[in-house]
C-alpha cells in the first residue's frame, strides 16, 4: 500500500551567479546554462569552475550546438560556432546529456564538462518541491499535484501546493524526478512511462511549467 505525505515548501532558492548564457539564448543554449547551474548549486559543477578552455556541445542528431567558454570570470553559453575549440561533445540532448562518440580534444576538459552535464537528478520528493515552488504561479497552474512514485522500495504518495484541482502525475521514481528537475522532457517521459491524470489545459499548463524548468525560462 503507497503509503501517503504532504511536504513543505523547500527553503528559498539560491542560484549560481558564476554561470552566464547569451541574451536571446536558444533552447539547447538554455538547456546547457541551466544544467550546468543546477551542477555548481548541487555540488557537481566546482570541478568545472578550476578549468580553462571552450568546449563545443553538440547534438548527435540535430544541428543545435552550444559553446561552453570557461574563465577565471566564471562560464559563458553561446550558441555561436567558436573560432576556436579544445574540446568537442557530441551528446543526445534527450537522454541528459548522454555522449554518442568519444570526445575529441582535451579530454580532461571535456570529462569536466561531461560531469557537469549529467549531475545525478535529486530525490524525486526534493525535485517535485522545487519544480512547485518554481511553477506554482504560472497562469492556470493546478491548485496542487498529488505524485505517485514507484521504485524498488515500494510506491509513495505525496502533495504539493493545496487546493481541491490537483493534478495527478504516476510513474517510476527516476522519472518523475527527471522530470521535476528539468532533465527529462515531459512530453517524451509520457512515451516513457510517465502517467498523469487531469484536464487537457492542464496539460497544456504541465508542459509549459516542464518548459519553464528544463530550460530556465
Amino acid at each position: 500500500m503507497a503509503r501517503s505525505t504532504t511536504i513543505a515548501a523547500p527553503p528559498p532558492l539560491t542560484e549560481s551567479l558564476r554561470i552566464a548564457i547569451e541574451d536571446d539564448a536558444s533552447p539547447v543554449v538554455r538547456l546547457v546554462g541551466r544544467t550546468l547551474r543546477d551542477a555548481d548549486r548541487l555540488g557537481p559543477g566546482g570541478d568545472l569552475m578550476q578549468r580553462r578552455g571552450v568546449v563545443t556541445v553538440r547534438s548527435h542528431d540535430t544541428p543545435q550546438v552550444a559553446t561552453v567558454a570557461i574563465s577565471q570570470a566564471g562560464v559563458a553559453v553561446a550558441g555561436r560556432m567558436p573560432s576556436r575549440s579544445d574540446a568537442t561533445l557530441v551528446v543526445d540532448l534527450g537522454a541528459r546529456f548522454a555522449p554518442t562518440e568519444a570526445a575529441v580534444g582535451d579530454d580532461d576538459l571535456a570529462a569536466a564538462v561531461l560531469r557537469s552535464l549529467r549531475p545525478p537528478v535529486p530525490h524525486w520528493r526534493d525535485a517535485a518541491a522545487r519544480f512547485w515552488d518554481l511553477t506554482r504561479d504560472i497562469p492556470g497552474m493546478p491548485d496542487g499535484l498529488v505524485v505517485n512514485a514507484t521504485s524498488p522500495d515500494g510506491a509513495e504518495r505525496i502533495s504539493v501546493g493545496d487546493g481541491t484541482a490537483s493534478y495527478v502525475l504516476s510513474g517510476p521514481a527516476d522519472l518523475l524526478a527527471g522530470v521535476f528537475s528539468g532533465a527529462d522532457d515531459f512530453l517524451a517521459a509520457l512515451a516513457a512511462g510517465l502517467r498523469v491524470q487531469g484536464t487537457l489545459s492542464q496539460l497544456s499548463v504541465m508542459t509549459a511549467a516542464s518548459w519553464k524548468v528544463r530550460f530556465d525560462v
